[in-house]
């Protein structure tokens, strides 16, 4: 594929459908950018996304040069749960969510198997993700950069909402509370709908209905007990919605994005759910607006994909979502060489998504960060059986340890000492079968300058 085109495709599709084709825009002046660096803008739609995976075989929609700026439309995946609000009259959301009995506009939504028993992909693997990326000259062992400069809520696109913003939370089966229920029925999955008003930390998300999620058959055929396949689309009016919920109550935003990830290099076919090294679903509501995110590139072109936007999570993520919501981001993506790299540098001998705010780094462990070589041919099933927050804190400490130390030239004692005192540990998230525990370094407790991305 030529540099800086799309003639790409998705499975299925012969090419990018008028409108919807990668683009390139202009700069604009406020970005500063240097004379040499391109604007891509990626619209939503069936021809570039992929749902559900990532895969080091997947064709990039486009190839782009480091020092880029790119403009990626990224959808939720659980639209569904309100598709008048955040599907209709949306039409790179309609292209997508398109779904008639024996024609979906994209079939497979998830890593697993195209004949599983509830729809091609078997919902092994949830998120819409916008992508891939390859960027020119990217090779194993190489860093990417990526700096969110801006996020841009999404608007529903029908004439009734025209203007307004909404996202949808799912207290899902997958959610760390569903064993743990006090009230009946006993179980239940509970849908939340949230209208977004403003777009950054200053604005606010509230509830304005809730049902129980309910049996459904989807258009073909196939019978669903529970909330086991992505795009799923229902009628909220006929699941008996309860209007009052978290009456005043107004959740501040912290718009984010749940997934980005490079191509991970151990198998062809890899589920969207549980980050690892390479990125992924990750879930950490600080990789917002403002924040740079840092990436092992482990296959040609470094295969970046971006999805899951959230407009507001809280640690843990408890229930099994965020605020599912979708969202424009706008980055500039940037290629480390491994030889260019130096031996103090963060970036030096990274083992997995390395989050670099304006105060803080942070570091993100996992309960098995390189699970798909760890646990054999079935790990992306196993790793969802051995999840646990010790596996994920020791990875944290042992990451943080190595940052210190490397970084800052401490010594163990050291480096345990000051991980003790002043750095803060928390869960990321217990719903992503991979669990996750993010340490958070303040980089004001040094005096010097060293551990900064220059270093």
């Amino acid at each position: 594929m030529a540099k800086g085109r799309s003639g790409a495709r998705r499975p299925g599709g012969t090419g990018p459908a008028p409108g919807f084709a990668p683009r390139r825009v202009s700069v604009p002046a406020s970005w500063r950018a240097p004379a040499k660096a391109r604007h891509w803008h990626v619209p939503a739609s069936d021809r570039t996304v992929h749902w559900g995976y990532f895969s080091k075989n997947l064709k990039p929609i486009l190839e782009i040069a480091s020092g880029d700026f790119v403009t990626l439309e990224c959808l939720t995946h659980a639209a569904g749960d309100d598709p008048e609000r955040m599907i209709q009259g949306d039409p790179g959301a309609e292209s997508v969510y398109r779904w008639t009995r024996g024609s979906k506009a994209v079939a497979r939504r998830g890593a697993g198997a195209m004949d599983a028993p509830n729809g091609a992909g078997g919902g092994l693997g949830a998120h819409i993700l916008t992508g891939p990326i390859a960027v020119a000259g990217a090779e194993p062992g190489d860093v990417l950069e990526l700096r969110i400069l801006d996020m841009i809520p999404r608007p529903s696109g029908h004439p009734r909402h025209r203007g307004k913003t909404f996202g949808t939370n799912v207290a899902a089966h997958w959610g760390f509370h569903f064993a743990d229920l006090i009230e009946e029925p006993k179980p239940r999955e509970v849908v939340t709908i949230y209208e977004i008003e403003g777009r950054g930390a200053s604005g606010v998300a509230r509830a304005l209905f809730s049902y129980r999620w309910g049996p459904m058959v989807d258009p073909d055929g196939i019978a669903h007990a529970s909330y086991d396949y992505p795009g799923l689309m229902v009628d909220p009016a006929k699941f008996n919605p309860k209007r009052s919920v978290l009456r005043g109550v107004r959740v501040p935003l912290r718009p984010h994005f749940g997934v980005i990830g490079v191509a991970p290099a151990e198998a062809e076919m890899v589920s969207s759910v549980p980050p690892h090294y390479a990125g992924g679903n990750v879930d950490d509501w600080r990789i917002g607006k403002g924040a740079t995110m840092y990436y092992p590139v482990s296959v040609p072109g470094a295969l970046l994909s971006v999805g899951d936007p959230h407009a507001a999570q809280g640690d843990s993520e408890l229930c099994g979502t965020a605020i599912e919501s979708s969202w424009t981001g706008r980055f500039r993506v940037l290629l480390h060489k491994r030889a260019r790299i130096g031996p103090r540098s963060p970036l030096a001998e990274l083992a997995g998504p390395l989050l670099e705010t304006k105060d803080q780094w942070v570091v993100h462990g996992f309960s098995h960060p390189r699970y798909l070589s760890e646990l054999g041919p079935d790990a992306q099933i196993e790793v969802g059986k051995r999840a646990s927050i010790d596996l994920a804190m020791r990875d944290a400490f042992r990451k943080m340890r190595a940052f210190l130390m490397r970084t800052r030239r401490l010594s163990e004692d050291e480096a345990i000492s000051l991980m003790s005192v002043a750095v803060d540990f928390g869960v990321t998230q217990v719903v992503d079968a991979n669990w996750g525990v993010h340490a958070s370094l303040r980089k004001k407790l040094f005096s010097s300058g060293r551990g900064s991305r220059n270093a």
